[in-house]
């Protein structure tokens, strides 16, 4: 393996000042996580299935970007946005570049929202996931960083896979 297919592996982040700033740390890290495997990758490979089920690198920054939209503008704002998609079937238009610029502006308009919250304990405007439920903004920040991670973490193995890339 050559110097350049080995990213620099980052430690979490050191910041433990407040709850909210502590949560939003900590996701914004494995958001990086994600978008670092994918960036740089041919959309064909980027494409590629690494496991039967049919998951692609891309498939999964596709999914994060519904989730991002779906929990924090839909789910807690309350924003009359379109029911996002949470499939990772990729269609003809869909690229690499695209699809992060997507997620990268999920993300900014979700910290916009996070950073408006000036309390945890709020709750969402709408009853959201599989439990319909109406949830705070901590459940929120606690939900997505599980969600991340765990994709983070198939990212890793199916950059890896694609291009022989490892680290963060």
């Amino acid at each position: 393996m050559t110097e350049t297919q080995r990213r620099i592996d980052v430690g979490p982040p050191g910041t433990d000042s407040g709850e909210k700033s502590t949560l939003l740390a900590f996701l914004n890290y494995v958001r990086e996580a994600v978008a670092a495997k994918a960036q740089g990758l041919e959309d064909g490979q980027g494409r590629t299935p690494g496991v039967p089920s049919g998951t692609s690198l891309l498939g999964l920054v596709k999914h994060l970007t519904a989730a991002e939209l779906y929990w924090f503008a839909w789910a807690f704002e309350g924003a009359d946005v379109a029911h996002p998609d949470f499939r990772m079937d990729l269609s003809e238009g869909d690229s690499a570049d695209g699809l992060l610029a997507a997620y990268r502006s999920a993300i900014e308009r979700s910290n916009e929202i996070i950073e408006r919250c000036d309390d945890v304990n709020r709750p969402c405007a709408r009853a959201a996931g599989k439990a319909g439920a109406v949830r705070s903004m901590r459940w929120v920040l606690v939900h997505m960083i599980e969600e991340t991670a765990r994709h983070a973490g198939h990212a890793d193995i199916l950059r890896e896979q694609a291009d022989g890339s490892v680290g963060r």
